[in-house]
């Protein structure tokens, strides 16, 4: 081997030596590097993939839950629960039906996805308003949900809570095929909650998933490398790329989590456009639809870019090893050197300081000039990131306590508690009309600049209307004791700091107890801090949930209990920061203590 250098010039030897110890571990580092490029470009994209799916659920969570909102108002609403009633007993049914589709023609406009809103009575007549067809006796679609009318009634009738039908082909509508999603809850009459009235069931555009799923992209191709689907729990497909696959069966709930991937796999081979594709799925569960929320990614592409830089790197090392013959001496001088300092402002950055720059000069080599330009911009890039992130928390607390209240229309709603207030007074209802003015002075002062610093006395006013009413409301099946010591009552703290606290323990702790109900509150000052103390003897809270509060982890849940003590927490978090305290102590079967001390020195947001 040795030999080939023998009686060759020292360039040849050079050359030799430079092929022999850097074109061919070069080579083999390339390779070796293809393959780890590899598996991190598949791991980056696994993880950017499970935070998309994460978005796309909480998207789908607060489009579904609008759609929810309008459900609740009609199977909760009155006047309807009145003309079901007299359809149930055939009284003037024609006329009732008549003004029960009108009604639901209001509700229909309210929502871009919404196409139809159907009633099915405890007698079996089925009222509808169809927004496509606008047809007010036959419609095509019922007969496509896959049950008879009565299996419906039954199905939705079982569950005491919101039905998700998944999505159907129901009509061709234009010539274009219209596929339907239905979300149903049995009516609820106040009055007598066991009796049964009938069902309702909205009628929803499988579009509306589909362009939550699939949003728009640069060109075809774009879309199908990355796009998200949806599968119910059964393995029915929900939404999909492409609408014809839908409803379509992909495995079975007998299978196990692997066994659903490769089934989920070979379904988005065998529908993709394209051939030769290197499809990776990821699948994310909605216990709360109980969906999976897919993504179907085409790695092959960019494993197909990686190969060809990889071949590039290869192909210029080759090419470059024809020109160093002459200049590698002082070429390795200046690239050692050049090397060195960018590897060692790398080194500061990796401990930390991100201010550090590679100083660039006109000795150093085009290639490591580039690199250390590209490495100074990341850096100025990494820098800004993190300030964009810290005026994206800023942002994000001032969105968080905007979140926590509702919007309405002030206006409308103290002109109408107004005439309804007159309307019980010329019925001498006085009784009613105490409680509407207790109610309208508690929406004022809530809406009213709702955000706003209060004092104590102000609080404890409207704390009062607000036990008030719920006394009313309950029909007086508790008693509640406010004491408050004098010296603090101009204290100022934000509004309805605590009335949260005090609607859990009315609404949740007395749940099923059947002792007198006492709530006992008392506000008064101890070391530098307002404490405000909330005593019920309820129910009380499990051991392990009061832990989880205490400790500030809230884990997903459904509970609304659970989210309205999370969101009373994180706004005094978010007003008073880490100084301000809340301490929840329970006993099953006995009650549950509240604890929140605001520091006397804060200004409350000021």
């Amino acid at each position: 081997m040795f030999s080939i250098f023998n009686k060759r010039s020292f360039n040849t030897r050079l050359l030799l030596a430079f092929i022999l110890t850097s074109i061919i571990p070069i080579i083999l580092v390339n390779g070796f590097s293809y393959i780890n490029s590899s598996n991190i470009l598949t791991e980056n994209n696994n993880e950017r993939t499970l935070s998309n799916l994460q978005q796309t659920r909480t998207s789908l969570d607060t489009q579904l839950e609008s759609y929810e909102d309008i459900l609740y108002q009609v199977y909760t609403n009155d006047q309807v629960m009145t003309w079901v009633n007299k359809i149930n007993s055939q009284e003037d049914a024609t006329i009732e039906k008549r003004q029960l589709r009108e009604a639901l023609s209001g509700f229909i406009f309210t929502k871009q996805y919404l196409k139809a809103i159907m009633l099915i009575t405890e007698s079996g007549d089925v009222v509808y308003y169809d927004q496509l067809t606008g047809s007010s006796t036959k419609n095509s679609w019922i007969e496509n949900i896959g049950m008879s009318t009565k299996s419906l009634y039954n199905n939705i009738y079982s569950q005491n809570a919101n039905n998700i039908i998944s999505t159907k082909f129901a009509f061709n509508f234009a010539n274009n095929p219209v596929y339907l999603f239905y979300e149903g809850h049995r009516l609820i009459n106040y009055p007598d909650v066991e009796k049964r009235n009938g069902i309702t069931l909205l009628c929803i555009d499988e579009t509306m998933l589909r362009n939550i799923c699939f949003p728009a992209a640069k060109d075809q191709t774009d879309k199908l490398a990355n796009f998200d689907f949806i599968v119910d729990k059964d393995g029915y497909i929900v939404t999909y790329v492409d609408p014809s696959q839908i409803s379509k069966n992909v495995f079975s709930a007998n299978m196990t989590e692997q066994q659903k991937i490769q089934a989920l796999t070979n379904f988005v081979k065998g529908s993709y456009l394209q051939n030769e594709i290197n499809i990776s799925i990821n699948t994310l569960y909605d216990e709360k639809y109980n969906w999976y929320i897919v993504n179907a990614t085409d790695q092959g592409k960019a494993l197909e870019k990686l190969g060809d830089q990889q071949r590039l790197t290869i192909l210029a090392v080759l090419l470059s090893s024809l020109t160093l013959t002459c200049i590698i001496i002082f070429l390795t001088k200046r690239l050692t050197r050049s090397i060195n300092k960018v590897v060692s402002v790398m080194g500061q950055a990796g401990e930390g300081e991100l201010f550090a720059r590679v100083d660039m000069d006109k000795n150093m080599p085009a290639e490591i000039e580039m690199i250390a330009s590209d490495f100074n911009k990341m850096l100025e890039k990494l820098e800004k990131s993190i300030q964009n992130e810290k005026e994206a928390n800023a942002k994000e607390r001032n969105a968080e306590i905007k979140a926590l209240e509702a919007q309405i229309n002030p206006h409308f709603l103290y002109n109408t508690l107004d005439t309804i207030n007159w309307m019980a007074i010329d019925n001498n209802q006085f009784d009613i009309s105490n409680a509407i003015n207790s109610l309208a002075y508690i929406l004022r002062y809530g809406i009213d600049n709702s955000n706003a610093i209060v004092t104590v006395r102000e609080e404890l006013e409207w704390l009062k209307k607000y036990i008030f009413l719920q006394q009313t409301r309950l029909k007086n099946t508790f008693k509640c004791s406010i004491k408050v010591t004098k010296n603090i009552e101009g204290f100022k703290i934000h509004k309805l700091l605590f009335q949260p606290f005090i609607e859990n323990a009315i609404l949740h702790g007395f749940e099923g107890v059947e002792r007198t109900y006492r709530l006992n509150v008392r506000i008064h000052s101890k070391n530098n801090y307002l404490v405000i103390e909330i005593h019920d003897n309820g129910k009380g809270i499990k051991p392990e949930l009061i832990e989880e509060i205490n400790n500030g982890i809230f884990a997903y849940s459904v509970d609304k209990n659970h989210i309205g003590l999370q969101n009373a927490i994180t706004r005094i978090q978010i007003y008073y920061g880490e100084r301000a305290k809340v301490n929840i102590q329970s006993v099953l079967g006995k009650g549950t203590t509240v604890e929140i001390h605001i520091p006397f020195d804060e200004k409350a947001g000021e």
